[in-house]
């Protein structure tokens, strides 16, 4: 009797755990979003702007100018800073290993300052968003070949305050 009993069991807790659940996040505004529970990051939460918005843009060689992927990535991110409004950035400015260090770090300030001045046009308040340059200094992948530059040339948006705890 016991044997017969366990799969029945089994399968009832299987079907629970498959069941659809919801989530529910009280953003700074005061609404709440309702979102359905993945078993991804939870809403809201620094892991959540990481992995579902997209935390940095890419930029050309020697550029400061966002392309076409780019401007999409931070319309993500206007649209998340939107629903979390109590959220502040800290925008990075990266580069790659070639040129001079002052080179860098005026490079970087350009594309940190091209990202915030997207997201201000998109509505963000310019005092929820601040910026630095690292130029050279803070490569994301070590190597010196064009795989690596394209990786270090980009911009990150780090949340500095106002996101859950993970």
């Amino acid at each position: 009797m016991r044997l017969k009993v366990f799969p029945l069991f089994a399968a009832v807790l299987l079907l629970v755990a498959c069941g659809s659940s919801e989530e529910t996040v009280t953003t700074g505004g005061g609404g709440t979003v309702v979102t359905p529970s993945t078993g991804g990051p939870r809403a809201g939460t620094i892991e959540d702007f990481q992995v579902n918005v997209g935390d940095r843009v890419f930029f050309a060689l020697d550029s400061s100018e966002l392309s076409g992927e780019a401007r999409s990535t931070l319309d993500r991110q206007a649209a998340w800073l939107n629903q979390y409004p109590q959220a502040q950035l800290r925008i990075e400015g990266h580069c790659d290993e070639r040129g001079t260090r002052e080179y860098n770090l005026a490079l970087g300030d350009r594309r940190a300052n091209a990202v915030r001045n997207y997201l201000v046009a998109q509505g963000i308040s310019a005092s929820r968003l601040d910026t630095i340059s690292y130029g050279k200094e803070r490569p994301a992948v070590v190597g010196s070949n064009e795989s690596s530059w394209a990786q270090n040339r980009r911009g990150v948006s780090v949340i500095t305050s106002g996101a859950p705890i993970n």
